[in-house]
Order: C-alpha cells, then sequence, then structure tokens
C-alpha cells in the first residue's frame, strides 16, 4: 500500500541521497611539538614520536593520526630502563606497545599498554608545550 503512493519509496531515495552526497571527515595529524605532564615528556614530529617516561622510553613511528573524534590508536616500542651503567654486554629489552587515547584543544589522555602481555605500563594526562616531570633511574 505504501509503496503504490510513493512514500516510502520517496524516503528510502532521499535517505540514501543524503548519505551518498555526505563528505566523511578527514583524519588529523597529532600536533607536533612537546607535549608533557607528571612522569611522562613526548615529543612529536611529522611522522614519529619520541616518550620518556620515568625509568622507561618508547617510540612511534609511522604518522601519527586522530579519527574525526580526536581518538588515536599508535603502535611502537617501549623499553624499561634501570640505574647505573650499560653493561656491554647488556641486551635492548624494547617490547612492542599500543599507545591509546585522545586529544582534546591542548590536551592528551595516554594509556600505554604492551601488546605482548597487555599489561598497562601507565595512564597519563598531557599537555601541549608543556615540559614534563621525568625522573630518570639511579
Amino acid at each position: 500500500m505504501l509503496l503504490r503512493n510513493g512514500v516510502l519509496v520517496g524516503s528510502l531515495v532521499l535517505l540514501l541521497v543524503s548519505f551518498s552526497s555526505a563528505k566523511p571527515r578527514k583524519s588529523q595529524r597529532m600536533p607536533s611539538g612537546l607535549w608533557g605532564g607528571d612522569h611522562i615528556r613526548i615529543n612529536v614530529s611529522a611522522n614519529s614520536a619520541m616518550i620518556e617516561y620515568d625509568c622507561a622510553q618508547g617510540t612511534i613511528a609511522g604518522p601519527l593520526l586522530l579519527d574525526t573524534k580526536g581518538h588515536f590508536t599508535l603502535h611502537g616500542t617501549h623499553l624499561r630502563e634501570h640505574g647505573g651503567p650499560i653493561r656491554s654486554d647488556e641486551t635492548a629489552n624494547g617490547r612492542p606497545a599500543i599507545y591509546t587515547g585522545s586529544i582534546k584543544g591542548g590536551r592528551m589522555a595516554l594509556t600505554v599498554k604492551l601488546k605482548d602481555t597487555n599489561e598497562t605500563m601507565g595512564t597519563f594526562s598531557l599537555t601541549h608545550g608543556v615540559e614534563g616531570r621525568v625522573f630518570k633511574c639511579m
């Protein structure tokens, strides 16, 4: 009955046209520069990031993209450090890590997890343009 008078067909056509004409928003790059907070400092460049924590460091390679809501999931490495000198026969203990979070304005929320164990290394709040406070191992 609705098909005969065209109401349902007209509504469906209008709905399909509105979806096809809408352009998806492009993802954005994470703002470059220094991000800092308690126990963390991140230096973001165009295609990578270097992270310093208390007694640890990390890297993220590749484009650092945010989705349309400002969320991100990035893959990199996490390397635990220790006090004292590095021995000549010591091997690096870097592990794959997943960096997830979001950016809203000049604030970043970040969680770091080891990929192989799903162990959370920390959850941090950072501010763009702030040095951050990191304490190195002694």
